[in-house]
């Protein structure tokens, strides 16, 4: 998944997905109690930023871009290197909490992944993966408490109630190992691009976190582009085109349009093909939040056409992640929005059954130019609870090991499993999943989801499919839109941010739905701005100025 405007998810739903929708304010309060602390960086003597040194890895086919356009590969490297030297630990035990787009992981116990995995850490990962649908409300409850696990990632697009605060009162200060040069001792976080440090940014002029790397395609519509192309779309669509194909993939119990409640009606993608901004923008210095421009309002009024049109599945609201996932695969969908990374695990549970493609942003009528969400570079963030020196230079070890970049064992390891078990080679090398490589993997059990190598764009067996998403991430990288805030902080945000966040998506979802009238954005915005939003965008425009 990538990054949309302050946070896709939003609390009260996930709650009421969960049957507890009563227990929102008491966790809201509880994590809202957590110490404050000034988390702002201006006037602050900023930690350097880490040294970049690259990986000198196998040359690709396709290449990409210092900015995030992904090197392709068409064929998987002959040669492995080893990135590591020795294992990490010594059978220590790390406890970890992280987000899971996929199904429960097997236990311990009977997972070869997972035991392959620890072996070669050289220590005992105890993972708490928490699905997407719950991580408002089981991280509010794990940041609201005090026995904290001792690596937790925050991110996958979620905004935290005062999650900065959060940060800086209990977890390590990684600035003496992450800053400068100190960062060569791990040469695998020293891979790690500028982009995606500056893009997770400081707290308070600190580095608290291990940045997980994303590249530069955001959240986009993924189709069935033999669906697609039979109902007529064409290069140079328009919204009303758009809106043509959408009908003709409808029929019967098949939609052209799909949706997760965490995705919201495609929201990010309608709204930045309309020329919106992805969340902010910046106006002679100021900030501007999308939320009030005219072009945010008429993608919603696009989006509830389509809905009132019965184009898109029912129940989008109520429907999660992984069921909107199954629907696409399945074919009861023909499209659906979500991050690009969502590329590597889509194509083999499509199983050869339909071309797959991410579409080019349709232009709305008045000829304004579409965009695309350009994903923050740090799609999230690892931190570690408070521990000893000791302790710290051991879980970055971990984390560096899990940062082993593709032409490496490591990454082999941690992105295809145990030779024989979990992948075979095809007759070209390409390591190509096992039925139990299926079930046990990294989205199930997702380690990348707690550090990773750089992204690279390389499907086992699929060379077309590399070429073809190549081609599409070089069509629109001029179209990219990037959110300004990026690396920036708000004290304000971080207090109530997520709360103007909620009011916004409930609202998007109450209009796209049905359950309000446009004409209720307008007052909705005035509420935003009355709660804290003007004083945000205040803020972030000194941040933005401080940092350049």
């Amino acid at each position: 998944m990538s990054t949309s405007s302050f946070s896709r998810r939003t609390l009260l739903r996930s709650i009421a997905a969960g049957g507890a929708a009563v227990a929102a304010p008491s966790l809201l309060t509880a994590c809202s109690s957590a110490p404050q602390h000034d988390v702002s960086n201006i006037g602050k003597s900023l930690a350097p930023w880490p040294a970049y040194v690259p990986f000198s890895g196998p040359a690709a086919d396709l290449p990409g871009t210092a900015d995030g356009i992904q090197p392709g590969y068409l064929t998987y490297p002959e040669k492995l290197v080893g990135a590591v030297a020795g294992k990490p630990g010594n059978g220590e035990t790390i406890r970890v909490m992280t987000i899971t787009y996929g199904t429960p992981p097997k236990p311990a116990s009977s997972n070869r992944f997972w035991a392959a995995v620890n072996e070669a850490l050289g220590v005992d990962i105890e993972f708490t993966v928490v699905p997407d649908s719950d991580y408002m409300t089981k991280m509010a409850t794990m940041m609201a408490g005090d026995d904290l696990p001792d690596v937790i990632n925050l991110g996958g697009g979620h905004t935290l109630p005062r999650e900065a605060e959060f940060v800086a009162a209990k977890c390590t200060d990684l600035s003496e190992h992450l800053a400068g040069d100190a960062i060569k001792q791990y040469p695998n976080l020293a891979n790690l691009p500028p982009y995606v440090w500056k893009d997770m940014g400081h707290i308070g002029g600190r580095f608290y976190g291990v940045p997980v790397q994303r590249s530069a395609p955001g959240n986009c519509l993924w189709i069935n582009s033999d669906v697609f192309t039979a109902a007529g779309m064409e290069d140079g669509w328009t919204a009303d085109d758009f809106t043509a194909v959408a009908k003709a993939a409808t029929h019967g119990r098949k939609y052209g349009l799909g949706s997760s409640n965490a995705l919201l009606f495609g929201v990010d993608v309608h709204t930045l093909a309309f020329g919106a901004p992805q969340e902010w923008k910046l106006d002679g210095g100021s900030f501007v939040h999308a939320c009030t421009t005219d072009e945010y309002k008429a993608a919603l009024e696009f989006m509830a056409r389509l809905r009132q049109a019965n184009l898109y599945q029912p129940n989008v609201l109520g429907t999660s992640t992984v069921d909107c996932k199954t629907s696409f695969y399945n074919g009861t969908v023909a499209s659906m929005p979500d991050g690009f990374g969502a590329l590597s695990t889509s194509i083999p549970n499509i199983k050869g059954a339909f071309t797959l493609d991410a579409a080019v942003p349709y232009t709305p009528s008045g000829g304004a130019r579409p965009g695309m969400q350009r994903a923050k570079g740090a799609w999230g963030y690892t931190v570690l609870k408070k521990t000893t020196p000791e302790r710290v230079k051991l879980i970055l070890r971990v984390l560096d090991y899990l940062a082993s970049p593709f032409g490496t064992k490591e990454y082999e390891l941690t992105h295809f499993g145990v030779e024989g078990a979990h992948f075979t080679r095809n007759g070209t090398g390409d390591p190509i999943p096992t039925a139990l490589g299926q079930v046990e993997n990294n989205v199930n059990l997702p380690f990348k989801y707690v550090c990773d190598a750089p992204q690279v764009l390389y499907l086992p067996g699929r060379p077309d499919a590399v070429t073809r998403n190549h081609a599409w991430q070089l069509k629109i990288a001029p179209m990219l839109v990037r959110n300004p805030r990026f690396g920036l902080t708000s004290e304000t945000d971080t207090r109530v941010g997520a709360d103007i966040n909620q009011l916004r998506v409930d609202t998007v979802g109450a209009i796209v739905a049905g359950r309000k009238p446009l004409s209720a954005w307008d007052g909705v915005v005035r509420q935003m701005r009355d709660r804290g939003l003007d004083r945000i965008a205040e803020e972030y425009g000194k941040a933005y100025a401080a940092a350049h």
